[in-house]
């Protein structure tokens, strides 16, 4: 590229022309193009370097240098022009100048140096309104906020069982929002109702806080503690929870700073023992999370999951947010245990050494001092004020959540068949038989679903073939592999509307 093609900008010969008559009709001021004014308090008059024009004419000045401010239309301009000559990072130019990597600037559009980038979407749409009285009313107000026993009836309705647990979460996410609604009450501020929650695999923990948050109409982000890691290591960093709960909430930032946040498998993030490795994602990502849990401003990315120089950012403050952890915590129980067997001795009122060993519950008397054992540090554990456990699942408690919630398994498979014009039942041996084959895999009520699956798959398969099929019954011989189903057959032969079809 030669010098002449660099001469064909002139800033001379591009810039404007303005007589002293035209900047005193601009300014007001003969000799406004000094940058001076008869009023002290006015702000001095500020000229583009390169096309001399006022910016009362061109908007706010770009300062390159002291003396030196250049005005948006020219800037952009020298920008075309650069990219015009192979400088835009394109393939054909032997020195590649990025102009990508400058950060804060987009290559095509200067407008976001001037506030005009892109916009973060509050409640009220994107940019804020004009005039508070054109706000609509708060999401959650103080008098229309849900008590708790209203909350527990309506997570009775999808949710079998966990009564204890379902009023625990009832009463902190009542208090949570009531703290939200009013802020402080007499100059006393209120905690935040942060909540560890504990359970066994299967026990319906993810599915409780879904629930939750679906009834309660506020944004949920649910995130696996296994991926995050410290700062600058390979993984997921702490903020990306709350980037994730911005995505949920629409990049709306006043809906997103009311949302809950639910942290699965934080028990993997116990401090490890007997190691010489520094632990990327073990105590160190619990430190991390300490300002989260509490409440803090976090710089987050607009629809993407790290933050890097094209993508904007907007701050999300944490204070509002209400953070539930939960986990499995394999090997508790024995933490507990051996806590409750230290005063074990000799005698005839001394305590058996296997006196829990048959408590299926016993991580419901677990104590911050078990976490501290565990792992977990106490600084952690103090910003989850809330601990509680819930239940193991028997065979009766898998037979309601097969037969009992809105949403049952049974009743989704009942309506796929009914779509087909086809009864489906299951007697009550049927579901204690799928019930008894769930508890042996121990996957609890995670594991109704494939069990169902595997045993509905021919059914489902052979139906479409014969419209003369009316009803289907699922016994429990079927189901201990013992017999097949009853097959009933419609005694007005093929309905009408299929026989119209075909």
């Amino acid at each position: 590229m030669s010098n002449q093609d660099f001469r064909e900008f002139d800033p001379d010969e591009n810039a404007v022309d303005i007589s002293d008559e035209v900047i005193e009709e601009v300014t007001g001021h003969e000799d406004g193009k000094n940058g001076n004014t008869d009023k002290k308090d006015d702000k001095p008059i500020e000229f583009c370097y390169m096309c001399h024009r006022p910016d009362t004419i061109t908007g706010p000045l770009i300062k390159m240098a002291p003396g030196m401010s250049i005005c948006k239309d020219c800037m952009q301009r020298t920008f075309d022009t650069m990219g015009s000559f192979g400088f835009g990072g394109g393939d054909n130019s032997k020195n590649n100048v990025d102009m990508n990597k400058m950060p804060n600037i987009s290559f095509l559009n200067l407008g976001s140096l001037f506030g005009e980038g892109p916009k973060i979407k509050n409640a009220h749409g994107y940019g804020a309104a004009k005039n508070k009285e054109d706000r609509p009313a708060p999401a959650i107000d103080i008098n229309n906020i849900i008590p708790p026993h209203k909350i527990k009836a309506m997570l009775d309705e999808y949710v079998v069982g966990q009564d204890y647990a379902k009023k625990v979460m009832s009463v902190a996410v009542y208090n949570h929002y009531k703290r939200v609604a009013t802020g402080t009450m007499d100059d006393i501020e209120i905690e935040k109702s942060n909540m560890l929650m504990l359970g066994p695999t299967g026990s319906g923990k993810t599915y409780l806080v879904r629930t939750l948050a679906r009834l309660l109409d506020v944004p949920l982000a649910i995130t696996d503690a296994t991926s995050l890691t410290e700062a600058g290591y390979i993984g997921d960093d702490i903020e990306s929870v709350v980037s994730k709960l911005l995505a949920a909430s629409g990049n709306d930032v006043e809906r997103c700073q009311q949302g809950i946040i639910f942290i699965d498998e934080i028990d993997k993030l116990a401090k490890k023992k007997n190691t010489n490795q520094r632990d990327v994602s073990g105590e160190s990502v619990q430190q991390g999370m300490l300002k989260l849990l509490e409440g803090a401003d976090v710089e987050v990315p607009i629809g993407a999951s790290s933050k890097n120089a094209m993508v904007p950012t907007t701050t999300i403050n944490t204070r509002n947010i209400l953070f539930i952890c939960g986990g499995a915590f394999p090997a508790m129980d024995e933490i507990i245990k051996a806590r409750l067997n230290k005063h074990s001795s000799m005698g005839f009122m001394a305590d058996l050494k296997d006196k829990y060993d048959e408590d299926k519950n016993i991580l419901q008397k677990v104590t911050v001092e078990d976490l501290r054992e565990f792992g977990m540090i106490p600084e952690f554990i103090g910003r989850l004020p809330i601990v509680f456990a819930t239940e193991m699942l028997d065979e009766d408690m898998l037979v309601r959540i097969l037969r009992e919630p809105k949403n049952a398994i049974i009743k989704q498979y009942q309506k796929l068949l009914e779509l087909d014009e086809v009864k489906l039942e299951f007697d009550d041996g049927a579901l204690h038989a799928i019930a008894r084959k769930a508890l042996d895999k121990k996957l609890g009520a995670r594991g109704l679903r494939s069990i169902i699956e595997e045993f509905m798959l021919d059914i489902m398969y052979e139906i479409p073939k014969d419209d003369n099929i009316g009803q289907v019954i699922i016994t429990e011989d079927y189901i201990e592999k013992k017999g097949g189903p009853k097959i009933l057959v419609r005694t007005t032969g093929i309905l009408p509307e299929k026989a119209a079809a075909q």
